[in-house]
């Protein structure tokens, strides 16, 4: 298939700056897989309890985002740099993406604030850079202090609150971006699905920086995903199968957590526990194992994020499900609204 098939125009006051309030108040598209008719419900998020069973299992993914955006100095010019943590290779190393990054070569030093220091040691085949980092204390705590919550790329203006880029259920850090279509829960709609008698079942994806990038291939089976680290508790995982061989369905919130589930999902629809890195790359053709619905926002265009959805609920249902949004003024990205498609 090609790229052009997964490109649409989007208004840009479509692109959501600012999260709703309060959160399960956005906008909510129910839409059936692979049907091609205009037939769409629109109801506010709130109303997804209607359309969940209560036999049903939501699976959600728990990673909480780090506040991995550092802004320092070169020690040896004090111009300023920006470095974006991708993912720790020990206690000290990480890879980063480093902005301005054409002269950011090995052994050159950064110093933020005096509290930490960075040393550049190689460049990563994808144009990232592998640094060791000195610094006194803990880390975390270190970066709590210094770091920002990097936004994505789209949204012009700094949060008030950075609680409002994570879900409520967060509890794992190491996302360098939110799994999103988890930001429309509030606790008390969690509470209400757990009333129902739903599963609510955690699992565990470290978000990273493809979440940011198009596919750039002309042809999409030639694109390749970066790896994220996962995590689902064998706990866990016999209740979304004790869930599925009752007839209850698995739904998933958002394609992080798809993901993850295709990742550990049997041929015959069963699950395993199991931690690792995925590079799962789900496009349409792709034969899903496990879930059978999905909670998810509007994607960007030409990423894999939309070929994820199109290959779940066909290619033509979602363009025109996306064509429908426009004209109903839903907002778009990661603040934006949410669809469940069945």
């Amino acid at each position: 298939m090609r790229i052009e098939e997964f490109d649409f125009q989007l208004p840009e006051e479509s692109i959501a700056q600012k999260p709703v309030e309060p959160r399960d108040h956005s906008k909510l598209m129910v839409l059936e897989r692979f049907q091609n008719s205009d037939h769409f419900v629109h109801k506010r998020f709130y109303n997804i309890l209607e359309e969940l069973s209560e036999s049903d299992c939501l699976v959600i993914n728990d990673t909480r985002v780090i506040p991995a955006r550092l802004i320092g100095r070169r020690q040896d010019s004090g111009g300023k740099v920006e470095f974006l943590l991708l993912r720790p290779f020990s206690d000290n190393s990480w890879e980063v993406l480093v902005k301005p990054g054409r002269r950011a070569r090995a052994g050159m030093v950064i110093d933020f604030a005096g509290k930490l220091q960075a040393k550049i040691k190689d460049v990563t085949n994808t144009g990232g850079r592998i640094v060791e980092f000195v610094f006194e204390g803990e880390f975390e705590e270190v970066l709590n202090e210094l770091g920002k919550t990097p936004l994505p790329p789209y949204i012009n203006e700094e949060l008030d609150d950075s609680e409002r880029y994570q879900t409520v259920y967060s509890s794992h850090s190491g996302s360098v971006a939110a799994p999103t279509a988890g930001l429309h829960f509030t606790e008390e709609l969690l509470e209400k699905i757990k009333e129902k008698g739903i599963a609510i079942v955690p699992l565990t994806l470290h978000v990273g920086i493809g979440t940011f990038r198009p596919v750039q291939t002309e042809n999409i089976e030639e694109h390749v995903m970066h790896s994220e680290y996962y995590y689902l508790s064998e706990e866990n995982a016999a209740i979304i199968n004790e869930r599925k061989q009752k007839g209850g369905g698995v739904v998933a919130v958002g394609t992080t957590t798809a993901r993850t589930l295709e990742t550990l999902a049997n041929d015959d629809g069963s699950i395993k526990g199991g931690s690792g890195w995925t590079d799962i790359y789900i496009y349409p053709g792709y034969r899903f194992k496990i879930i059978d619905a999905l909670i998810t926002n509007f994607h960007l265009p030409r990423s894999s994020l939309l070929m994820l959805v199109s290959a779940f609920a066909g290619v033509d249902t979602i363009r025109n499900a996306y064509h429908e949004a426009i004209e109903n003024n839903y907002r778009f990205y990661s603040f934006g609204d949410a669809m469940l498609i069945k």
